[in-house]
């Protein structure tokens, strides 16, 4: 019997490169794979429509899910996940020392307002460091090192109270945040300015905070999922449980490896990999990267509650809803 073939689009990450390099192949499936940079996938899925599935932010999928023809389901797959207290960024010298100095300022935000770093971050900090969404002056959206284009892909628009504006194509956050047109930034990207001093992070000792976030809401911040597109779905629904056990393979086969290595060489050139690794372990569990609905409910529930309360979304999703229910029950 003919295999179904699947055009997909994903970063080369540890825990997917066995399903990209067909090491690992999904019951019934032929995948023809591309490794993309995240932005340059969800602008091709999203604005080119290419792909039968991709990693996808879960800020923009979750956008999607309102539309009228809802161009994806999903699989409880999370290619990314970032602790964000490590992504604030603010003048070196200048007057934001604490969180709370945020409020009233000019705030930039990588690429788009409530990118999944941006939102994470600034619910944490509302949640944790008191500091209120929408209290700001103003946003700005763009590129951190590099001018880009306004995103018109984008399946949600910011409210009206959000006061957003998008920098244009020959500036950069970067240096607006170097010269002081902006008090802080939101980014994933580590803005240029880090190299050369002239920005800093708003946590000196951001691992500590990320540390301690962690201790107290038991969340792993969950960047993004893994989308099929909806006729694809539609016309051959076995491929979704079928791709989720390919993901969950993967998964373990990379958590196997990576466990500390006791009596061999190890096989990678980091210095202390073993301490690290026993650090993460005791402080998160032996499966520190959950896959499914049940283990990661507290973490999307924050997040969906974020993406609704900065107005990303018009109702507030509930974690369930986001994911096909063949793939709700492990």
């Amino acid at each position: 019997m003919a295999k179904l073939k699947l055009k997909i689009a994903c970063q080369g990450y540890d825990w997917a490169k066995p399903i990209l390099d067909g090491s690992i192949q999904p019951d019934g499936i032929e995948i023809e794979s591309e490794s993309l940079f995240p932005a340059v996938t969800f602008d091709r899925v999203l604005g080119k429509g290419e792909f039968d599935a991709a990693e996808l932010g879960l800020t923009y999928y979750v956008g999607t899910m309102a539309l009228p023809d809802r161009p994806f389901v999903a699989i409880p797959v999370f290619p990314v996940r970032a602790f964000r207290l490590s992504s604030i960024f603010v003048k070196a010298d200048g007057p934001i020392k604490t969180p709370k100095d945020l409020s009233g300022k000019k705030l930039g935000e990588a690429f788009t307002y409530a990118h999944d770093a941006g939102t994470w971050a600034r619910g944490i900090l509302r949640d944790y460091y008191g500091v209120p969404l929408f209290d700001h002056a103003a946003y700005f959206v763009g590129g951190v090192g590099h001018p880009v284009a306004p995103w018109d892909w984008m399946p949600f628009q910011p409210p009206a109270r959000a006061k957003v504006t998008h920098i244009g194509r020959e500036r950069t956050l970067d240096a607006m945040l170097e010269v002081g047109e902006i008090d802080a930034l939101f980014s994933a990207i580590i803005p240029p300015g880090v190299a050369t001093g002239k920005v800093r992070r708003l946590f000196d000792d951001a691992e500590a905070a990320e540390r301690a976030y962690f201790a107290k809401s038991r969340s792993f911040p969950i960047m993004h999922t893994f989308v099929i597109r909806t006729e694809v779905y539609r016309k051959n629904p076995w491929v979704a449980r079928a791709l989720y056990d390919a993901f969950k393979l993967a998964k373990a086969r990379v958590m196997e490896r990576e466990k500390p290595q006791e009596y061999i060489p190890l096989t990678r050139m980091l210095p202390l990999y073993n301490e690290h690794q026993r650090e993460i372990v005791n402080l998160m569990g032996q499966d520190y990267w959950p896959y499914g609905v049940a283990a990661n409910r507290p973490t999307l529930d924050a997040f969906l509650g974020y993406h609704h309360d900065l107005g990303a979304s018009q109702r507030r999703w509930k974690p369930e809803e986001l994911f096909l229910p063949e793939t709700l029950n492990d």
